[in-house]
């Protein structure tokens, strides 16, 4: 299967740089439960630069750091320290000051009401405690453009501090739950987010280069973002999260390569065990990777900023859910991959899918803004529906 599905992933990385409109540099990669079975780069890491993207550029990661920090919070569940159903606020008091949004009165001022019940862990965990993000949510937006409600890439305990957009537990909303997540599993070890990643899952896993705090170790590999413009045409973008942040942002704070994403996605393939220790136990794994979200579904992502996001959407019209903490395609996904696999994304148009039943899982990395951009996007699905369709003839013969 690797040569047949490597001469076509090639072809896909080959294209998309090459195209017009063309992303401007892509890493991709595929693992089995033992090693990469397929890693490729092409194109460059800024296009106003002559360094070529490699399989070791680094990467603003994104929302693809929420997974490992929903790793974090499953392990101190495990360890009896954080109870999921608790009131949030037990570990983090501030949680428990928030009001819920009912619109903006004739003056402009947010109309705001106390929430009917607490928010828990479970609730972040799943994005059914209320909170969005102003890109994806049109009260945010006016919270940020008329009342100077910080950004969540500010880093700052301020960005946090928004209020509810419905009563707890009521329905799925994505959004800066996982940051939160990440001021509670700091609550409970008293040690910055980054530091608990680097002893409890970075070192069990052989991850070398992922970090909150980029440093010129990091931004000398670094693919630098761009801005698609409505012509198709790429602008290079000067942007870095802060490289001292307040706040170790759980939800989307993290540096790193893809070849260090793919050993977290082995873990996931291995019931919880890295290349130097354990890190969840296999029970674990099995009870996070189902759906936890119940009759409630994943909706579509509407781009309310149109420089940070179009509507975005995974597999239209297919059921989706979420677990501990992933997107779950209830079906068998139009790619191949199969009912039940585990995925998600990062902002830039970085994508990656952990399919557990199979023994597979892969990454797609860009740098681009607004998400959802149909040529990076377009390209991460036809590689993965490359990789499928070589696994099943791979079966077939």
């Amino acid at each position: 299967m690797s040569m047949e599905f490597k001469t076509a992933a090639d072809a896909i990385l080959k294209g998309v740089v090459t195209s017009e409109p063309r992303v401007p540099g892509v890493v991709a990669m595929v693992t089995d439960r033992d090693r990469n079975i397929y890693e490729g780069a092409a194109g460059k890491r800024r296009l106003d630069r002559d360094d070529a993207m490699s399989t070791d550029s680094t990467f603003a990661l994104f929302s693809t750091t929420k997974a490992i920090t929903g790793t974090a919070v499953l392990q101190l569940v495990e360890e009896g320290k954080l109870d999921l159903d608790a009131p949030a606020r037990r570990y983090v008091p501030d949680i428990g000051t928030l009001q819920v949004i009912e619109g903006f009165d004739d003056k402009g001022e947010p109309r705001l009401r106390a929430p009917k019940r607490d928010i828990t862990t479970r609730m972040l965990m799943l994005h059914t405690a209320g909170f969005g993000y102003d890109f994806f949510n049109e009260s945010y937006n006016r919270l940020a453009q008329e009342k100077g409600q910080p950004s969540v890439i500010a880093a700052s305990k301020a960005a946090l501090m928004t209020p509810l957009l419905f009563d707890p537990g009521e329905q799925w909303q994505y959004g800066s739950n996982l940051d939160w997540c990440g001021q509670v599993v700091e609550a409970i070890t008293g040690k910055r987010l980054g530091e608990v990643f680097e002893a409890r899952i970075f070192q069990p896993l052989g991850i070398r280069d992922m970090t909150f705090e980029i440093d010129d170790r990091v931004r000398g590999r670094l693919a630098g973002v761009h801005a698609r413009n409505a012509d198709g045409s790429l602008t290079p973008m000067d942007f870095e999260l802060p490289a001292k942040p307040d706040i170790h942002m759980g939800g989307h704070g993290l540096y790193g390569t893809v070849g260090d994403y793919m050993r977290f996605i082995r873990m996931w393939l291995n019931d919880g065990r890295g290349e130097h220790g354990r890190v969840l136990k296999a029970e674990t794994v099995r009870m996070a990777e189902k759906n936890q979200l119940g009759d409630k579904k994943i909706a579509m992502l509407p781009g309310v900023i149109p420089a940070l996001s179009n509507d975005a959407e995974f597999f239209p019209g297919l059921s989706k859910s979420w677990s501990f903490t992933f997107m779950v395609n209830d079906e068998e996904a139009p790619t191949g991959r199969p009912a039940g696999a585990l995925g998600w994304a990062g902002l830039a148009n970085l994508f990656y899918w952990i399919d557990r039943k199979n023994g597979y899982g892969g990454f797609w990395a860009t740098q681009i803004l607004p998400f959802g951009d149909p040529v990076s996007f377009g390209g991460y699905l036809d590689f993965e529906t490359a990789f499928y369709s070589a696994l099943k003839q791979s079966k077939a013969a």
